[in-house]
Parts: structure tokens; C-alpha cells; sequence
């Protein structure tokens, strides 16, 4: 028999596992780029993207590829994946979420150029790809 009691045991389940707390209180993080003025691309994919439909609630999986020319900054990994993370309970549409990711990526490391492309999972017949670009 356990020594909690059921108001203890509820209160534990119910408070904020610390990786929701690291989604919470994530941000894009940046850093110097090793060699401003060289031209090259960074390319990363984010195949565990999920939000859900603004309309019927349900989840959307996509895979998110980022591909940038970095200028000044370049963005941190974990940073990204735990801002990426963010969106699971996001009412969002395909649409504007491509385009949400594309504004906050460019506010946070000011690149010379990125493409953001969201590939979402088929869903009811139906397979989606929103790219999104920014160029200086």
C-alpha cells in the first residue's frame, strides 16, 4: 500500500514533467557563426513535427526540413527541436504553421537565406507540402 495520499499522488501526475518545462520555456537560441562571410548551407530535418488541426482537433504529423545560409548566428540544435516541440498542442493549420516556423527562425538568427519545408503526413487522401522561403 502506498504511503500518498490520493490528493498527493494526483498533485504529482498533474505537475509539469520537466521536459514539458524545457518545451515551455524554449526559445531559439543562437550563436556565432564560425565563419561569417563564407557562404554554406546548414540543412536539418525534423521528422517528429506534430500540431493539431484548428478544425477537427486531430493531430497532423509532418517532417520539417530546414535549409539556411547563415549570416552572423547560427541557430542551436537542442534549442530548435525543443522549439519545434512546441507545437504538439497547437491548434495550427499546415499553412500558417510553415509559415510561423519561417518568421521565428529568421527573427532569431537573421539568415542570408532559408527555406523552411513542412511535408506532412497523408492524411484522409490527402498529402500536403508548405515551403516557405526568406531571403535577404
Amino acid at each position: 500500500m502506498s504511503s500518498s495520499s490520493p490528493d498527493t499522488a494526483s498533485e504529482s501526475s498533474q505537475e509539469m514533467k520537466y521536459g514539458e518545462r524545457y518545451i515551455a520555456e524554449g526559445e531559439l537560441l543562437t550563436f556565432p557563426n564560425p565563419r561569417v562571410g563564407r557562404r554554406y548551407d546548414i540543412s536539418i530535418s525534423l521528422p517528429e513535427f506534430t500540431c493539431k488541426c484548428p478544425f477537427s482537433g486531430y493531430p497532423d504529423f509532418a517532417t520539417i526540413y530546414i535549409t539556411y545560409v547563415p549570416d552572423e548566428r547560427v541557430v542551436e540544435l537542442k534549442a530548435l527541436k525543443l522549439y519545434i516541440n512546441s507545437y504538439r498542442d497547437r491548434y495550427i493549420s499546415h499553412e500558417e504553421s510553415a509559415n510561423q516556423i519561417l518568421d521565428d527562425f529568421v527573427a532569431a538568427c537573421d539568415p542570408i537565406e532559408v527555406t523552411v519545408k513542412a511535408d506532412f503526413t497523408p492524411r484522409g487522401n490527402v498529402h500536403t507540402v508548405v515551403e516557405v522561403r526568406h531571403q535577404k
